[in-house]
């Protein structure tokens, strides 16, 4: 299936946290995107790989993704290489997207900045007629490089090239984050405490979206950070 945009992400709730409410942004223009699991998440201190795969189903419905597909790369304990690039590379040539939305290039987890790079040098491969892949019926796939890769802001900090104003998206995309149940803040829960799971959390990502929209005047925003300047043909695109 054919889509404008796939995001991808190492860890289930990658997307959902950093990037879905530019997904829904742009679904609503009329663009199409897909969502990527690299991982099942299995080295998380809460959930199970059962439990996280039927929440990120959920999460699927509620943004209105075109299709979620989850490879079996290993959580926490992947290389980057050849048998994982091929994995990305099969998904990229199959739905053929003009942009690819993936992890931060350095962050607090170690996993996120190694499945930056292993998705951008991925998107380069698979525009190689020379590396031979096959689809789900076993017939040749044809090459295709994404046109732009962006890498949306996770945990750190990190200084956005540009933000895209999410307001009107925010809560829904709030209502995605919170499908991850095994992962959140939720009054009634007794699992062990991590970094994510209190309420001080939610309102973090509340706090960042603020922070990211305040340039732009706007009340809430994502950022992201590119490895290649992106071109634009009319300077009001800009604004």
């Amino acid at each position: 299936m054919k889509v404008d945009i796939l995001a991808i992400g190492i860890h289930p709730d990658d997307v959902e946290l950093s990037a879905s409410g530019t997904l829904l942004r742009h679904a609503a223009q009329g663009r199409s995107f897909g969502l990527l699991d690299l991982s099942r998440g299995e080295l998380g201190t809460r959930g199970t790989p059962e439990i996280r795969r039927q929440e990120a189903e959920q999460a699927a419905k509620i943004l209105g993704a075109a299709f979620r597909e989850t490879l079996d790369i290993p959580d926490g304990l992947f290389v980057p290489g050849p048998e994982n690039w091929l994995k990305i590379i099969r998904v990229i040539r199959a739905c053929r997207p003009d942009i690819v939305l993936c992890n931060a290039p350095d962050d607090r987890h170690p996993d996120h900045g190694r499945a930056s790079k292993m998705v951008a040098d991925a998107c380069f491969y698979a525009g190689l007629a020379k590396i031979e892949t096959l689809d789900d019926r076993g017939e040749a796939q044809e090459k295709w490089r994404p046109e732009a890769i962006y890498h949306y802001i996770q945990d750190k900090q990190l200084t956005p090239d540009f933000v895209v104003d999410i307001s009107p998206y925010f809560h829904r995309k709030m209502e995605a984050i919170l499908a991850f149940r095994s992962q959140f803040y939720a009054p009634d829960d007794e699992g062990p405490e991590t970094p994510i799971s209190g309420k001080e959390f939610l309102d973090f990502m509340e706090a960042k979206a603020r922070v990211f929209a305040r340039p732009i005047q706007a009340q809430y925003a994502e950022g992201f950070v590119f490895s290649r300047a992106p071109g634009v043909k009319d300077l009001y695109d800009l604004i």
